[in-house]
């Protein structure tokens, strides 16, 4: 029974190695990378499928009459534990392939869709010989046992033959950009850009309403919104990549939040599978995972962009932006408040220009509004595991894009905050208690019920703020690249068993995020459902940049007035990438 087993449990780690190869077509099918992960991944999987696979054995023998004492390689068991796992195989693939469409080219998702397709004719072959092995006993053993082993052979090979050796993972643009400088534009309007981790417009409407956000009720009441489909991984670094560019990550190159390596390999993948937990490979140490930087991009972000057009930016915590670019403005690198105190803030790439690494330090310090929505700095919940610290550097990057606006004024700027994403991964059961059973105390909801009510309060003022600093013809745009939902019994006991955080907020199913659009160019209302990649091309719009056609997104000038969309027609470039 365990050398069957630990067959079954080898072989689904291969199948689970087939799916990763596929979602990674960088990956050289004859490279040491390949045998690396397969290593990797059964140490895992394969171990777990073969210990559950041997426990299922055991039941089965203690629960039946007859004696169960299959052969050291048992075609009739290894058929059926073969057909299971070829069929849990191919629904990964599919969901696979379904859920990461926006990270893989067109060729590198129809080849993962013959892929698919094959494994799940294999699968019905694998069950067809079980239950045929089944139904004739050991007669025509041989015959079956042939069958078996061609089922399991192009089981493994149709999906790596339809994926093929190795590719580009990505779908870098080829049209040739203009030779031609571009000219400068006449426009003395601002955008200002609010980026928000994990806000969800059903969470902001009844409170809004109530008016205990009195500036999103402003937004909701006198501007623009919209509903805006997000990408999965629904990780910040791919998610306002696509926001930047316009594009979806199969072309801008940002498939994740972080390059992943197998044990003992210093080649870098960019997708771990979906749906099977495999970022446990990391938690666990099994894997190890590196941040990706700003020379990921493979695509021009807005602020590089407009900067050809003599538009001066400024862009304050925008993922990616580590080492801080040179621009027409200036620059915040998300990994500021790492550095600082660091051996690294010495090296002056944390901000663009240099020397505003140093002007803006003292934003850093004092007081935070971490501690004042934590009433008497009452404790989190034993369970939660981390505490709210990292709310506290939202306020501080607000300070330092506050001083970095007045000494270097720019016609496009954006600031993002990650407190909501924090701290509604941590408590939106307390918010929430109706979606989480009654594991609840009242004292619980007392104390930390209030908690995220009372940090979107501190953004809804972060919105005031800028809503008063608008002049005539200016534009506000506040942008939730995903929002926030329960999270799933299984995840929790997962999480539970892996020793984490217990988070009762996630977004691994991708849930909406927003646009809110301010400003006097700005018709008001509810608009249909766009996508995070028509935020791009729609801001190129109103500042009279031609658009890309190369982009993924749509510019919605819906959200204008006529009077605005009349004057300003929608103009075209074969490419902004050179």
């Amino acid at each position: 029974m365990l050398s069957n087993a630990f067959i079954a449990g080898a072989l689904g780690a291969a199948y689970l190695t087939v799916l990763l190869l596929q979602l990674n077509p960088q990956v050289a099918l004859a490279s040491r990378s390949a045998w690396h992960w397969y290593l990797t991944i059964g140490l895992l999987y394969g171990v777990c499928l073969a210990l559950a696979f041997y426990g299922l054995m055991l039941v089965r023998a203690f629960l039946t009459v007859e004696l169960f004492s299959p052969a050291w390689i048992s075609v009739r068991l290894l058929a059926w534990l073969s057909s299971a796992a070829a069929a849990v195989a191919a629904a990964l693939m599919w969901l696979n392939l379904r859920g990461l469409a926006a990270a893989l080219t067109e060729e590198s998702a129809r080849r993962f869709a013959a892929g698919a397709s094959a494994t799940t004719a294999a699968a019905v072959v694998l069950c067809g010989i079980a239950v045929a092995h089944y139904s004739f006993g050991r007669r025509g053993s041989r015959v079956g046992a042939a069958l078996l082993v061609i089922a399991l052979t192009a089981s493994l090979a149709l999906p790596v033959a339809a994926r093929g050796n190795a590719g580009s993972a990505f779908d870098w643009t080829t049209t040739a950009a203009s030779t031609t400088p571009p000219a400068s534009v006449e426009s003395s309007a601002r955008v200002t850009m609010i980026l928000l981790d994990g806000a969800s417009l059903d969470y902001i409407w009844p409170r809004a309403a109530e008016g205990r956000l009195p500036n999103f009720g402003r937004l909701l009441d006198g501007g623009a919104s919209m509903d805006l489909a997000t990408i999965r991984p629904t990780q910040p670094d791919p998610v306002w990549a696509a926001v930047a560019t316009g594009m979806y990550p199969a072309k801008n190159g940002v498939r994740s939040a972080a390059s992943y390596f197998a044990l003992r390999d210093d080649r870098p993948i960019d997708l771990l599978p979906d749906y099977c937990f495999s970022h446990a490979l990391v938690q666990l140490g099994i894997v190890r995972d590196e941040r990706k930087a700003s020379n990921a991009w493979r695509a021009r972000p807005l602020w590089d962009v407009l900067n050809d057009y003599s538009i001066s930016t400024g862009i304050v915590r925008w993922p990616l932006t580590y080492p801080a670019p040179p621009l027409n403005g200036f620059v915040i690198a998300d990994r500021y408040h790492q550095l600082i105190g660091s051996v690294s803030e010495v090296d002056g790439r944390a901000a663009y220009p240099t020397e505003l690494q140093y002007s803006t330090r003292d934003a850093f310090r004092g007081s935070d509004v971490a501690s004042a929505i934590l009433p008497g700095g009452a404790p989190l919940p034993e369970s939660v595991g981390p505490d709210l610290t990292a709310a506290r550097w939202d306020q501080y990057y607000a300070r330092a894009f506050r001083m970095a606006v007045r000494t270097r004024p720019a016609q496009f700027t954006a600031i993002r905050y990650q407190g909501l994403d924090t701290i509604g991964h941590l408590l939106l059961r307390y918010a929430q208690p109706q979606s989480y059973g009654s594991d609840i105390t009242d004292e619980e909801r007392e104390r930390y019920g209030g908690v995220l009510d009372r940090y979107y309060g501190y953004i809804d003022g972060e919105i005031g703020t800028a809503i008063d600093a608008l002049a005539p013809g200016d534009l506000l745009l506040v942008v939730s690249g995903f929002g926030m939902q329960p999270v799933g019994p299984v995840a929790r006991m997962v999480n539970r068993l892996l020793r984490q955080p217990d988070w009762s907020g996630a977004h691994d199913r991708a849930p909406d995020g927003f646009l809110l659009a301010y400003g006097s160019a700005v018709e008001r209302g509810k608009r249909q459902r766009g996508s995070i990649v028509d935020i791009a091309p729609t801001v190129l719009y109103f500042m009279g940049v031609p658009i890309g056609r190369d982009m993924d997104g749509f510019t919605r000038a819906d959200l204008f007035t006529r009077q605005f969309t009349a004057e300003r027609p929608i103009t075209f470039i074969p490419t902004h990438n050179r």
